[in-house]
């Protein structure tokens, strides 16, 4: 299990949104928990989204995976980079890299990516509009930060795909040894170098945009046909201003689009299942044979415990503790049976429970055969 050797609480006061930092020896004695070989086989896989960097005399190249052997059969010894997007949902040992994390809010956690780079390796400066926990492994990477939002796209159809900027004004220049952490907030360019090959870990957070909660606000309405009222004006009258809206017509019509939005049960709903959907690809398996809940029942107490699969978003609403939202969908328990969401939500393993009731039960055997949580037997 790896542990901090900082306290989470204080650091996110001092540091959370507001600048960029390192953490020297943020990890004691980190051990990788995946080598090179895993990362290459995970790259081949059909399902992981994994890229293929690299900057061969400064000509930048990104491809997609999955990838073959033929890609690892003609490699450079320098300057390339294999990355693996969400390798927790993948990999266990990746997966409790993130555990120490948990302190901070489960529905703003994306992923952890995993880095492997040989010498000169990178992706070239650039700007996330995400917080990053950046964990160096084995190697050693030099890592530059810059002041925020200083930097300018680069146009180039060669780069597009990376989003790099020009250089910037380094106020970090600091090379990373095993164990070290690297926060850099949203907006603050940086870029990563190479000294050696490396293996590193960033653990992303990352909200929706704007633009993300209006498309999905509008969907969620249409998938649960909302909203389906036109405007009701029996006071309009005749204008000779054939062209003009009136301000009542426009005041009218700006309440239609805030009534859905001051539906305090409607946006609740709408924001829990939005933010359970994670944005890659899960591990989940339904079951070809699924438990019944008295049998599902009779082995939990008889010890059997149930895990989450990793990656899969939870949440609760503080207000309203009887609504699950698990992977965008919706569950709902009794009020005495509150305790089973705090548990699914705020936890990753299920135990049996003398409280849980004949509904809770039957809850926990959908979800099981959903895929959602699983018996390591």
């Amino acid at each position: 299990m790896y542990q901090f050797t900082f306290s989470l609480p204080e650091f996110v006061q001092q540091y959370w949104h507001k600048q960029p930092t390192i953490i020297k020896g943020g990890f004691e004695q980190f051990i990788d928990p995946i080598s090179p070989e895993e990362i290459a086989g995970l790259s081949m896989e059909e399902e992981i989204d994994s890229r293929f960097v690299s900057n061969l005399n400064d000509e930048w190249n990104a491809e997609h995976g999955p990838f073959d052997a033929t890609l690892f059969d003609n490699l450079t010894s320098s300057h390339w980079q294999l990355i693996i997007q969400a390798a927790n949902h993948w990999h266990q040992g990746v997966a409790s890299i993130a555990e120490p994390f948990k302190g901070l809010p489960q529905w703003l956690f994306d992923d952890v990516m995993v880095c492997y780079s040989v010498e000169g390796g990178g992706v070239g400066p650039h700007i996330d509009q995400y917080d990053v926990f950046i964990v160096q492994g084995q190697g050693k990477r030099r890592w530059k930060v810059g002041a925020k939002d200083n930097g300018q796209y680069v146009e180039n159809h060669r780069t597009e795909a990376l989003r790099q900027i020009e250089g910037f004004d380094p106020i970090i220049d600091q090379v990373l040894e095993p164990g070290d952490i690297l926060y850099i907030p949203p907006g603050f360019p940086h870029e990563g170098n190479t000294l050696e090959p490396s293996l590193s870990y960033s653990v992303g957070y990352r909200s929706p945009k704007e633009q993300e909660l209006l498309s999905n606000f509008a969907d969620f309405i249409l998938a649960h046909d909302l909203g389906d009222t036109h405007l009701h004006a029996p006071d309009t009258q005749a204008q000779s201003e054939h062209g003009q809206i009136k301000t009542q017509d426009l005041n009218k019509l700006e309440s239609m689009l805030r009534s859905l939005l001051n539906d305090r049960a409607t946006v609740e709903d709408f924001m829990g299942a939005l933010l359970s959907q994670s944005r890659h690809q899960l591990d989940i398996m339904p079951l070809d044979e699924p438990w019944e809940t008295d049998e599902l029942a009779a082995w939990l107490l008889d010890g059997g415990v149930l895990h989450k699969v990793s990656g899969l978003r939870a949440l609760y609403h503080q207000s309203l503790p009887t609504m699950a939202y698990i992977n965008g969908e919706t569950f709902k328990v009794a009020a005495e049976q509150t305790c089973l969401v705090v548990s699914l939500c705020d936890t990753d393993k299920i135990r049996y429970d003398e409280d849980y009731d004949s509904a809770s039960l039957s809850l926990i055997t959908e979800l099981v055969n959903k895929g959602y949580w699983y018996s390591e037997e």
